[in-house]
């Protein structure tokens, strides 16, 4: 079976912990954990988030007045290397030493005409009180949304369109390897004609980077959609989707068709739990297959449809987890 995880980006940072590498490497040691006897049994591409890690990476790099800012593009295939790194390291702890892992720089095509570029909402970096979040907006001209009781940087999140490295990423699974790829949302870049999407490249048409940040769930579900996946699971800090989400009322989503899921919208976090119910949605109404959304410690359960929230179109309506 083909298997995509994609790891949220909270998920290897977890909200509220300090942004160290020793607690991103904890936190990708516990889903690594979880990935390996994934890896022993299927075909496992891994897909990841990096919210946090790009947002402290523009921190850091805006700190440094010597040189122009980064663009998000370049700190984004930073973070695609440095995430990859850990999560080779550890996978590879865990698995035989001749089990290939390659990580491969992803880049996606998005469209500069996405109405994203003019409504920023994908949040990056650490979380601010409201004070702090507003002495940085006017600071660095960035702009902040709130977060729950807090604020975070929000960025444009224009929509995947094309994945260029797919032939790759197959090429490395028939040759037994575990890709990691698509970090991020991928490296978001578009010809710079601005004609949309092209067949094929030429000397009139040159990629450029792109001021975004691609949302990590679309782009792993289009991941998924392209290599023929059996099988998405979207990891994060939460054991599953939920319905009236912190209050005394809220229920789990078991199981759940992609129309039942559709017609509770509102019920999702724009910017976070949102895009996961899409992209699982979409995954699962253009592929037939199931796809799921659930904890980071819950991967291998997910797998067996015993945890999360699994989303299908092999049976109508919704069901909510029990207690």
């Amino acid at each position: 079976m083909r298997v995509v995880v994609a790891l949220g980006g909270n998920a290897l940072l977890r909200r509220g912990e300090a942004m160290t590498s020793e607690n991103q490497r904890q936190n990708v040691r516990i889903a690594c954990s979880e990935l390996a006897p994934v890896a022993r049994e299927h075909e496992l591409v891994i897909a990841h988030g990096n919210g946090p890690q790009v947002g402290l990476l523009a921190l850091q790099n805006a700190a440094y007045t010597e040189v122009p800012v980064y663009p998000l593009d370049i700190l984004g295939a930073e973070t695609q290397g440095m995430i990859g790194y850990l999560v080779e390291q550890e996978l590879g702890n865990r698995l035989p030493f001749d089990k290939p892992l390659a990580t491969l720089l992803t880049m996606i095509e998005v469209d500069i005409n996405d109405p994203a570029f003019q409504n920023p909402s994908k949040p990056i970096g650490p979380i601010y009180d409201k004070a702090t979040a507003d002495a940085m907006a006017a600071e660095k001209q960035w702009a902040f949304k709130p977060d729950g009781s807090h604020h975070r940087r929000v960025v444009p999140s224009p929509k995947p369109m094309r994945i260029f490295e797919l032939r790759q990423i197959r090429w490395l699974l028939e040759k037994g390897a575990v890709v990691i790829c698509a970090g991020g949302g991928g490296i978001p870049v578009m010809y710079a004609d601005h004609q949309g999407p092209a067949v094929d490249g030429g000397p009139d048409r040159q990629l450029v980077g792109v001021e975004a940040v691609i949302d990590k769930d679309h782009a792993s579900g289009l991941l998924a959609t392209g290599i023929d996946a059996d099988y998405f699971i979207m990891a994060t800090d939460a054991n599953a989707a939920y319905v009236d989400w912190g209050k005394p009322t809220q229920r789990a989503i078991a199981r759940a068709h992609p129309d039942a899921l559709d017609a509770l919208a509102s019920e999702f976090a724009a910017g976070s739990m949102l895009p996961k119910i899409q992209a699982a949605c979409e995954f699962a109404r253009s592929s037939g297959h199931r796809a799921a959304i659930g904890g980071l410690d819950d991967i291998s359960e997910m797998l067996k449809g015993a945890a999360g929230t699994i989303v299908s179109t092999a049976q109508p309506g919704i069901e909510y987890r029990a207690g």
